[in-house]
């Protein structure tokens, strides 16, 4: 068991497709303060299936203190406004107070690049920089995160541009299609070029920030992408969600008013 009486321990959870992971942060350095815990999101992940998969995680810990969630979801006053790659039943659901009553603990529910995003701009990669920052996260599906001179412009949903071919990005580019594609890395790299080079045309950022999973291979693939702009890998990697939504629950805790704002200080 972690202290939870810690002021600065929160405890994270990342939601995503396919598996769910989670661990206590140290909010004030980002340092995780026990090994994740990972647990198969349940399929099909409805709202009463997650909610069981935090009370698994809040009980593996021992946990009594806040947590910090994500989902990949459109999340706005605590309701998610779309469900991407879990359960359809979560549009429009009160989802950050149903999963709070489920493990009986102050919660708040984030979009799960968002809260990578901000993960990156306080303790990673995007650290200490001004201007416009796009945190691309390739993993099940496609997500992104726009931090605009430090603060979070949240839900851009940048995986649901339409793609060459096919009805969104994620639909061609994500780490996903890759695997289950067996694409190559030639023309696999040819088409995540085409949909930053789109996404650079629309934003003009300074930097773009490429995390999940494959962002642990980014010497097969991120010197060879074709943008105006620097790229760089993600330096929390995987963990990006749980610390981000640690960060992102211990400032809305801490200042309520700000849950839900469509603009959150990152640093």
């Amino acid at each position: 068991m972690v202290n939870a009486s810690n002021p600065s321990a929160v405890l994270g959870i990342d939601i995503g497709g396919t598996g769910s992971k989670g661990a206590p942060v140290d909010v004030a350095t980002g340092r995780l303060l026990a090994g994740r815990h990972v647990l198969a999101t349940p399929q099909p992940a409805t709202p009463a299936a997650v909610a069981e998969t935090l009370r698994q995680m809040v009980a593996h810990f021992g946990w009594a203190g806040p947590v910090g969630c994500t989902l990949p979801a459109i999340v706005h006053d605590g309701v998610t406004l779309s469900a991407a790659n879990v359960d359809p039943s979560w549009v429009g659901a009160p989802a950050q107070r149903l999963l709070a009553e489920a493990v009986g603990l102050p919660l708040v529910l984030f979009n799960d690049a968002d809260a990578a995003g901000s993960a990156e701009a306080r303790f990673g990669a995007a650290h200490g920089r001004g201007g416009k920052v796009l945190v691309i996260t390739l993993g099940t599906g496609i997500g992104s995160a726009l931090i605009v001179d430090g603060r979070l412009v949240a839900n851009t949903e940048l995986g649901h541009l339409r793609h060459p071919g096919t009805e969104s990005a994620e639909k061609s580019c994500s780490a996903r299609v890759k695997t289950d594609q067996n694409l190559g890395w030639d023309e696999y790299i040819a088409r995540l070029n085409g949909y930053l080079q789109y996404v650079e045309l629309l934003l003009s950022p300074d930097l773009i920030i490429i995390g999940g999973g494959i962002s642990r291979d980014h010497a097969d693939f991120l010197p060879r992408l074709q943008l105006r702009c620097q790229v760089l890998p993600a330096q929390l990697q995987n963990d990006a969600g749980i610390v981000g939504a640690a960060i992102e629950a211990a400032q809305a805790l801490v200042n309520p008013a700000d849950v839900g704002c469509e603009h959150r200080s990152a640093r």
